[in-house]
Parts: structure tokens; C-alpha cells; sequence
């Protein structure tokens, strides 16, 4: 077979790998809007910050009533969340990036995760 054909086939796995991946993480994450509207008439919900303790006293501040498990702890600690399992958590960080992967391991774990997209950056800018 020729070059050409393996980087065609190449291609179209590499395409339908991104393109699964993105819609995976699409139903996983929710808007700063969703978390705001999830605070108010979901009194069930559980926020968790994954940033370290002292990036919850700087200038991005913290969401009152979080659970703080900085995420490279969280998997030795999941545990603490045993009693939230059948609770929705909204994971939040800085950006949305620790809280991505953080999100995927609480998924992976059984519980019922989403990713609030643009982190605390996102929750800043509409105002809070």
C-alpha cells in the first residue's frame, strides 16, 4: 500500500478521534450561566474548586460554600466526595483546564460531574 493511503486513513482517524473527544466533553461541561442558574434552583448542587488554597484567596476569589480538593490531591482524596455520589458537582478552576481533567476522573469514578467552562476567569468577567 502507498504512503498516501496510511496518511488518508491517518487523517480520518486522527478527525474522528477529535471529533468524539469534542463531543464528549461538550455534554460534561456547563456555561458559567448553567452554574449560576444550578446555584439558585439547585439546591443539591456540590461545587468543587480543584485550584490550590491560596489560589482561593487571590484575585479571582472563591464560589461561597465550595469544596476545595486542589485536583493533583483528588485522586487520593475522591473519597471526601463519597456522600455528594448522587449529587450533581459542578467542577470549577482557575480556567477550565485542571477542572476538565478533574471532571473526567470524578466521571470515571461514578460520579455525576460537569466542567464549568472558562473557570473562575469566566465567572469574574459576568460579574460575580
Amino acid at each position: 500500500m502507498n504512503k498516501n493511503y496510511f496518511k488518508g486513513l491517518l487523517a480520518v482517524i486522527f478527525g474522528a478521534f477529535i471529533v468524539i473527544a469534542f463531543a464528549q466533553s461538550e455534554e460534561n461541561n456547563m456555561t458559567v450561566a448553567e452554574l449560576k442558574e444550578a446555584i439558585t434552583k439547585n439546591k443539591n448542587l456540590v461545587i468543587l474548586d480543584v485550584r490550590t488554597p491560596a489560589e482561593l484567596t487571590s484575585e479571582t476569589g472563591k464560589i461561597p460554600g465550595v469544596i476545595n480538593i486542589p485536583v493533583q490531591e483528588l485522586g487520593d482524596r475522591i473519597g471526601e466526595l463519597e456522600k455528594y455520589k448522587e449529587k450533581e458537582i459542578a467542577v470549577i478552576c482557575r480556567s477550565g483546564n485542571r477542572s476538565r481533567h478533574a471532571t473526567k476522573l470524578l466521571l470515571e469514578s461514578g460520579y455525576k460531574a460537569k466542567n464549568v467552562a472558562g473557570g473562575m476567569i469566566e465567572w469574574r468577567k459576568s460579574g460575580n
